[in-house]
Parts: structure tokens; C-alpha cells; sequence
């Protein structure tokens, strides 16, 4: 079937099967790499997009469901308030191990901070749920998201590990 996707601001026209899932659309179709294959069953966030503003799993996400929505990928984020936020406090922090599961991490902090400038701790383990990192860097992707929002980065949880 022929589908009209918004993809960081741009209209793409394309061919795919109903079923295809968003990540492979952005993959192999958009040539947009940044977005990563981690379970394919929504269990690891590390596919992670937005679809207007909304942090989605694109391995699950079948073409057919996006219809007019605006998708916004890890290559966008930064042209977002709080995208562009958390990315410099993701470097600053230093978050990153082996980078896998970074993207898809960063689009659940940046849709966070969108909604709640100034979350509480459960507000960020509410958000982060679902986000799996293997290198185990929960407490610097914690201390990164509350520099983003400006907040003070010690945790209680934090001084323990």
C-alpha cells in the first residue's frame, strides 16, 4: 500500500505492507539508523520514537497505525527544547557505555521533560520504565535527566551505587 509519513518535519511517500513496523520503515526504507532493533516485542524501549510527542515503540508499531502523526526520530531530537536538553546533559553526565540502548532512552527523558519540566523521582521511573539498559547506567541516566530539567542531581539512591 502507498503511505504519507511525517518523519522529523519531511513528508515521505512510500510502499509497505500494513503490517510492516515503523522501525523498519525508518530502517531500511528512510535509511534513518538511529532508531534500534533491540526485542521487537516492546519489552527493551531501545526502538523508541515519537509519534506526536508520545514516546512509541516502533517494533510494534505497525505503517497502517501512524496515519497523519508527526514521528519524530533520535536524528530530530535535538531541534526540540528538551531534546536538546537532555542530549547535552546525556554528554555532560556522561551516560554512555556501550550506546545501544541510548536512543530509545533519550526519546522517553526528552518526551518526560516535555510534559514535566521538573519531574520527581517517580515521575523519571515512571517514564524509564520499560528502558533496558545492559551496561546498567539507570543512575547516570537519572542524574542526566534531572540535570536537563535544572534540578539538583543527588539522589538518595544515587549515593548507594
Amino acid at each position: 500500500m502507498q503511505y504519507t509519513i511525517h518523519v522529523n518535519g519531511k513528508a515521505h511517500g512510500l510502499e509497505a505492507d500494513p503490517q510492516m513496523p515503523l522501525l523498519w520503515v525508518l530502517r531500511d526504507v528512510l535509511d534513518l539508523k538511529g532508531t534500534k532493533f533491540g526485542c521487537g516485542k516492546s519489552f527493551c524501549g531501545a526502538c523508541t520514537v515519537h509519534l506526536d510527542g508520545v514516546p512509541t515503540r516502533s517494533c510494534i508499531t505497525p505503517i497502517s497505525a501512524v496515519g497523519s502523526a508527526a514521528v519524530t526520530t533520535i536524528e530530530a531530537i535535538a531541534s526540540t527544547p528538551a531534546g536538546r536538553a537532555v542530549q547535552k546533559a546525556w554528554l555532560a553526565v556522561d551516560v554512555v557505555q556501550c550506546g545501544y540502548c541510548q536512543a530509545g532512552q533519550i526519546m522517553s527523558a526528552s518526551a518526560l521533560l516535555a510534559k514535566k519540566p521538573k519531574p520527581t523521582d517517580e515521575d523519571i521511573d515512571q517514564a524509564m520504565s520499560g528502558n533496558i539498559c545492559r551496561c546498567a547506567t539507570y543512575s547516570r541516566i537519572r542524574t542526566a535527566i534531572k540535570q536537563a530539567a535544572g534540578q539538583p542531581t543527588l539522589d538518595t539512591r544515587d549515593k548507594f551505587l
